[in-house]
Order: structure tokens, then C-alpha cells, then sequence
């Protein structure tokens, strides 16, 4: 009979050989999730016998840990800006590099109770918008996405998160579907160059939606229609915020210019890199 904590030294061992990183984590969580039970609940049953029916379900998990599967599409949800986000093949998992857009965004609205209106463009998930009305008690957002499998987890989450009563939802293609004029206009789009797809960690780049990775040859066509439509859409006094690939600030600091904005700030993520361009009018 295996006990709990032996099972987990198996598979931390397997992932490790594997190339995993962060196994040990890994190997607590999917077994935490075989057992339907907390990862914290784990610490004192080390010694508990694993029975056949949770050891099968941990096998299974720990296969598709194995073939490279990225934990949040495992365990179908991540943790973002605190708040927990359902996740599916339909979409991107929320990553903490794109907090620093949530953070330049608040930034740039002080007076937190103000009623501003916010446009979230390939909202995935919907964690970069929900994030911010979660912040923003009188603001309103649209969601939009062209996915409908995509807006559908999107509403999802707005609807766990209590949210869903100040969100609207719209499929479309970038701008086709939108109307009307916002304060703040954000988005994460796909900005890998085509070419780099390939050479990605293998979690993301055989299990992440290409559309919503591929930026084209030079990972910017995304910005360029963003950058090209957002006149028509940005008040007077609004805020266009975008997230950014490493490298890319300045090229998309200089499509936002050549478009009549102006550029108030880059902001760095935690690891140094600039992640989002913040412009105005």
C-alpha cells in the first residue's frame, strides 16, 4: 500500500526527471485535486493510505503534468490580482506579469468610486477587466473576444466573481462589434512572432490557443488594428493601456504616436521588463 507522502515523492521525482520545474508544488496540487481535498490538508495525512480509486485519478493527472499539460489547464482555474479564474483550452492562463496593466491602469484613475467605462479587447479569460471592476465599484466594462467557447469562460467568471451585472459581453473581431466611447481601453493582445511560437516552453506552445499568441511576423499586426481603431472609440480624456512583449514597448510606444496619442508611462513588471504602454490623447 502506497501512503500519500510516498506517492508524492514518486511524483515529484517523475516531473523532476521530466524537466518540470516547480515539481514538488505540482505534485501537491494534482494530488490535492485526486483527493478533492486542500493542498494544505496534505501536510498532516502524509502517512494516510492512498486507495485505488485516488490513486488512478492521481496517475491520470500526473500523466498530462508529464506531457508537458500546464497545471491551471489541469486543475481548470488560476489565481489573478487575488481573485480565482476558471481556465480552458479556449484560453490563455492568467499570467502575474499582466498585473502590472491592472496596476497602470488604477494609476491612471485615482478617485477609485468614479462611474468610468472600460473596453476589454481579447478578453480571454476576462481577468484583466474583472480585476479592475473587482477594484472599480461604479465602473462598467465590455468584454469582447471572437471566440464564442473564449467569451463564454470569460462570462463564466464574471458571474463567480459577482461581476457579471456590470460586465457586457460582445464577440467580435477587434472593433467590428463595438460601439460607443470608453475611458479606459485595454488589451493583451498576441504579440509572440510567428517565428518564436515554435521554440516556446512546450506548456504554451502546444497547449495555449494560437490565436491568441501569434502577433505575426513581427508580433505587432495585433497593435497596428488596436492603435488604427482606437480614435474612434477613446473619450476625450481616456486611457488606452496595452500589454506588451519583452522588447516591444518602444515599437508600440512609436504605433501609438504615429496615431496622434501621446505615451504617459511604460511600466515594468516585477521582473524588470517593460509590460505595458499606458497613452492618452
Amino acid at each position: 500500500m502506497t501512503t500519500l507522502s510516498e506517492a508524492l515523492r514518486s511524483a515529484t521525482t517523475r516531473l523532476i526527471e521530466a524537466g518540470v520545474d516547480g515539481a514538488r508544488l505540482d505534485a501537491r496540487l494534482l494530488l490535492a485535486k485526486a483527493l478533492s481535498k486542500d493542498v494544505t490538508w496534505l501536510f498532516n495525512h502524509g502517512e494516510d493510505v492512498l486507495d485505488e480509486s485516488g490513486e488512478l485519478v492521481f496517475a491520470a493527472l500526473l500523466e498530462r503534468r508529464l506531457a508537458r499539460q500546464p497545471m491551471s489547464l489541469i486543475l481548470g482555474h488560476r489565481e489573478f490580482w487575488s481573485l480565482d479564474f476558471t481556465v480552458t483550452a479556449d484560453t490563455l492562463a492568467p499570467r502575474p506579469d499582466s498585473e502590472t496593466l491592472v496596476e497602470a491602469v488604477l494609476a491612471e484613475l485615482p478617485d477609485r468610486q468614479a462611474d468610468v467605462s472600460l473596453l476589454d479587447l481579447g478578453t480571454g479569460t476576462g481577468c484583466l477587466l474583472l480585476s479592475l471592476l473587482s477594484e472599480l465599484p461604479n465602473a462598467q466594462g465590455t468584454a469582447v473576444d471572437l471566440n464564442p467557447a473564449t467569451l463564454a469562460v470569460a462570462k463564466g467568471n464574471a458571474e463567480r466573481l459577482g461581476l457579471a451585472g456590470r460586465t457586457r459581453f460582445v464577440q467580435s473581431d477587434w472593433w467590428r462589434g463595438v460601439s460607443g466611447r470608453f475611458d479606459v481601453i485595454l488589451s493583451n493582445p498576441p504579440y509572440i512572432p510567428s517565428a518564436d511560437i515554435a521554440g516556446l516552453d512546450a506548456e504554451v506552445a502546444r497547449f495555449e490557443p494560437l490565436g491568441a499568441l501569434d502577433g505575426g511576423a513581427d508580433g505587432l499586426d495585433a497593435y497596428r488594428l488596436l492603435v488604427a481603431g482606437a480614435d474612434e472609440f477613446l473619450a476625450e480624456t481616456g486611457v488606452i493601456a496595452f500589454e506588451v512583449g519583452a522588447g516591444q514597448a518602444p515599437d508600440v510606444a512609436v504605433l501609438l504616436e504615429g496615431a496622434g496619442f501621446s505615451v504617459r508611462a511604460i511600466r515594468r513588471d516585477l521582473a524588470g521588463v517593460e509590460r505595458c504602454v499606458v497613452a492618452g490623447r
